[in-house]
């Protein structure tokens, strides 16, 4: 079940992109959305560990 807290992110890709992530993701065990936020998190990572951690303030 979705998670009401979470955001939604629409985003448009070119065919040939969206094709090469389906196939990473699949050869992964992964959804493409699965995929895709695990490229985030990596790319986040990778960020604060070069530059620091990034500090959020919560707007709830």
């Amino acid at each position: 079940m979705r998670n009401k807290d979470n955001k939604h992110l629409g985003i448009e890709i070119e065919p040939e992109l969206h094709a090469k992530i389906k196939y990473i993701a699949k050869y992964e065990d992964r959804s493409i959305n699965g995929q895709v936020l695990y490229l985030i998190r990596q790319c986040i990572r990778n960020f604060e560990d070069t530059n620091g951690i990034i500090e959020i303030e919560s707007n709830k």
